[in-house]
């Protein structure tokens, strides 16, 4: 019956293929000059835009004003005492835009004029993600690419294209490992650290300090899950504690305790850890601070963090959950700090040395909001992001700090339709003028949100759904169990010494190039020894 069914869905879905009469029409009506299809109508909203729009002059005006500040810009050529880098996994272009008309919506206005706190600094380019081996990227070569400076395989961390995902044999050639932009920070004297929204052996993360050819290697029992002998391969949570980058940084911040405790060692919050080797990497980390002379302070709540002494403390390993971090909507405010807060934390402790610091920042739960199609949590999850790069401006000056923000691939979020001005972003946007049901105005490629037709084969009725719920999944066009991601460029934002040099389209691996050259450090060329500029 079923087979039927989906047989007859199929064969509707062919014979509306072929353009009908009053589609015919619609396309003769289309108005070019406006750019808007007579046939499609707003769904339930009308137009919220200011009065003053209607004239000329507002546009003119403000037209002028932004020419006058891109006048007043001028590039900064001094050397970069601190670095930071911000990445909004999976932040798209286009969650760009719906999550600034999410935030103006949550401030009362129309949203669409609204500006993410970046996007207003003063140097934007654009960079190509894609693998060496792969046309659309994931987390781990990604990270590699930003923060390594060489693209490599899909799947795989730190270390070069001539290792192939999983092989246990490749990662442990040193030939083949390549470090991080925060290595060459601390080569060159200066404190580092990350931060994260989800957990510190995740991917992104895991590319600051790790060599590994398997990004799901996060604890020895999953290197154990895939049969392999867990002594020959150091796990990543082994990499950052033990490893030469990994133990050198003064902060790390976000969640993962499950790949740090043995299984059976039940945490804080009531969890149990994942390790299979016994050991408690937490109490380890600790004894090394100790041993090694310095004041290493661990935490795993809001309330700890808020209350530090940073006198007191030169080390900081702050694991806020077992695994990934809440979403900023579900969060329990009492036990889970906000992005913004674990970066004032951050920045505040990494200040302390003389020589400045370089620190790793992650807005880790966009990418998951996205891969569920809960597209209110990837915007909010934005929006949070802005919140902490706002943070880090006010607690630096753009003299001496270069900042710079981008994403690491991007998402199958489309943002479309004729939504009436002030729609919301997260609603309707009209009635198809094809099958007269709704649609929405954010959607996706594929993932959990497949809406299976109805028993008559009618697209599913969107209006009938419950969208203000943080965990509504927007529709996709295609089923999975997880979306996708996108292999469209992502925007790149900077602001501090030598912003100017991340303009124009470049591939993703130049980024850490470019702020090593800022700050003089690494082994490529530097402000400090180009004579030539």
């Amino acid at each position: 019956m079923e087979t039927t069914f989906l047989i007859g869905c199929a064969l509707l879905a062919l014979v509306g293929s072929v353009l009908t009469a009053p589609q015919l029409r619609y396309l003769k009506e289309f108005d070019e000059d406006l750019f808007h299809p007579i046939g499609i109508h707003s769904y339930g909203r009308t137009s919220q835009h200011n009065i003053r729009e209607e004239g000329a002059d507002f546009w003119r005006k403000g037209a002028q004003e932004i020419l006058k500040n891109h006048l007043k810009v001028v590039p900064n050529t001094k050397k970069a005492r601190n670095v930071i880098l911000f990445l909004g996994d999976g932040m798209s272009v286009p969650t760009l835009a719906a999550a600034r008309a999410y935030q103006g919506q949550m401030e009362g206005k129309t949203g669409e004029e609204s500006h993410l706190f970046f996007e207003d600094f003063p140097y934007t380019g654009f960079s190509k993600t894609y693998c060496v081996n792969s046309q659309v990227a994931d987390s781990a070569c990604t990270a590699t690419a930003y923060l390594c400076g060489v693209k490599g395989n899909i799947g795989t961390i730190g270390v070069t294209a001539a290792v192939s995902r999983g092989s246990c044999e490749g990662m442990r050639n040193q030939s083949n490992h390549v470090s991080s932009l925060l290595k060459w920070a601390q080569d060159s004297g200066k404190s580092t650290g990350i931060v994260t929204t989800a957990r510190v052996t995740h991917a992104s993360p895991a590319g600051a300090y790790a060599s590994v050819a398997e990004r799901n290697w996060e604890s020895d029992a999953d290197i154990a899950h895939d049969g392999l002998n867990t002594t020959l391969c150091d796990d990543i949570a082994e990499q950052l504690v033990f490893g030469s980058t990994g133990k050198k940084f003064q902060v790390i911040l976000g969640g993962g305790r499950e790949a740090f405790t043995p299984t059976g060692k039940v945490d804080e919050e009531g969890s149990s850890g994942k390790r299979l080797d016994g050991k408690n990497l937490i109490e380890v980390w600790k004894k090394e601070k100790k041993s090694s002379g310095v004041r290493g302070q661990y935490i795993w709540n809001r309330e700890q963090l808020l209350s530090l002494n940073y006198t007191n403390v030169d080390y900081l390993l702050g694991l806020f959950e077992a695994s990934h971090m809440k979403y900023h909507l579900e969060a329990n405010n009492k036990t889970e700090p906000t992005l913004s807060e674990m970066t004032e934390a951050a920045i505040k402790l990494l200040s302390k040395k003389e020589k400045g610091f370089a620190l790793f920042v992650e807005g880790a739960r966009i990418d998951h909001g996205h891969h569920s199609t809960t597209a209110k949590r990837a915007l909010d999850e934005a929006v949070e992001m802005a919140k902490a790069v706002k943070k880090a401006v006010e607690l630096t000056s753009s003299k001496d700090t270069l900042i710079v923000v981008t994403a690491d691939h991007a998402h199958t979020m489309s943002y479309s339709g004729y939504p009436t001005r002030g729609n919301d972003i997260l609603g309707l946007v009209g009635v198809s003028d094809v099958d007269n049901l709704t649609y929405s105005t954010l959607s996706y490629a594929n993932g959990p949100g497949f809406k299976a037709p109805d028993s008559g084969c009618k697209r599913h009725d969107l209006s009938k759904d419950n969208m203000t719920s943080q965990t509504y999944e927007f529709p996709a066009l295609a089923p999975m169990v997880a979306e996708t991601h996108g292999g469209d460029d992502v925007a790149v934002f900077a602001t501090g010494p030598w912003a100017h040099l991340l303009t124009g389209l470049y591939e993703q691996n130049f980024i850490p190039h470019m702020m090593a050259y800022a700050s003089c450090i690494g082994s490529g060329l530097t402000a400090c020894s180009n004579k030539n500029r």
